[in-house]
């Protein structure tokens, strides 16, 4: 990874009829992302809730070192329903600069099957590309990393189950095995590479294990303090500001 996110800030108002008085959730975090006892990276959401309705975005952009080097931005927006930890996005829309050319790629759903991303300028066509059609119940990264990282009420860490598809790659990433070390829960947890990547991604590696930590709040729900794992740079860990 050689990027870093900065902190965007979302405001949102969600209706839904005959709800008005819905209980909306909040969250916004910043992390920052270390490589090897590097500063490389900073990754940022700002996120609501409210009756069974969600809207998340985020950033990522490079920092520390690596911006001096290269300066990488992804800016991306997704929404949906919520029931539960249970995810259905109905669109995602995501902005990269890797520091040469911009893009624009955006996906949409229909009863939680994503539909053919479009991306500007126009991508050519894999023959490991994975079917859209054949992706009902996954989400996009964005609301996968938001699922992960929000605040949650106490007895709700560690429940995090998702498989995800970007238009390109499938993926999936799990918690589970929760362990307390004082008042702070340790949730361990496996992001796995599945499909449309080359047979060398494959063969580097399939299973990346990490740990992540939450903290609680005084407000006597559980935050998300840092993520640490084994990256294909070796160790890294995401910390919250």
């Amino acid at each position: 990874m050689t990027a870093s996110f900065r902190t965007l800030a979302l405001s949102l108002m969600l209706v839904l009829p005959g709800m008005a008085h819905a209980q909306r959730i909040e969250d916004k975090a910043t992390f920052d992302v270390v490589i090897r006892g590097i500063s490389a990276a900073s990754l940022s959401f700002s996120g609501a809730e409210e009756g069974n309705r969600y809207a998340v975005s985020g950033l990522l952009k490079s920092a520390g070192i690596a911006a001096l080097f290269r300066k990488i931005s992804y800016r991306a927006t997704a929404k949906g329903t919520v029931n539960g930890t249970r995810y259905t996005p109905s669109s995602y829309v995501e902005e990269a600069d890797n520091g040469k050319t911009q893009s624009t790629s955006t996906m949409t759903y229909s009863r939680g099957v994503p539909n053919a991303v479009q991306y500007t300028p126009p991508r050519k066509g894999r023959d490991k590309d994975v079917n859209p059609a054949t992706m009902g119940g996954t989400v996009d990264t964005l609301t996968a990393l938001y699922a992960i990282l929000r605040d949650v009420d106490v007895g709700q860490e560690c429940k995090v189950s998702l498989k995800m598809y970007d238009g390109r790659y499938v993926s999936s990433i799990a918690l589970a095995n929760l362990s307390r070390q004082g008042n702070a829960v340790i949730c361990s947890g496996q992001y796995i590479r599945i499909q449309g990547f080359s047979a060398e991604e494959m063969a580097e590696r399939t299973v990346f294990p990490f740990t992540l930590t939450y903290q609680p709040l005084d407000n006597g729900r559980m935050r998300v303090t840092e993520v640490a794992m084994q990256s294909i740079y070796g160790k890294a860990a995401m910390k919250r500001r």
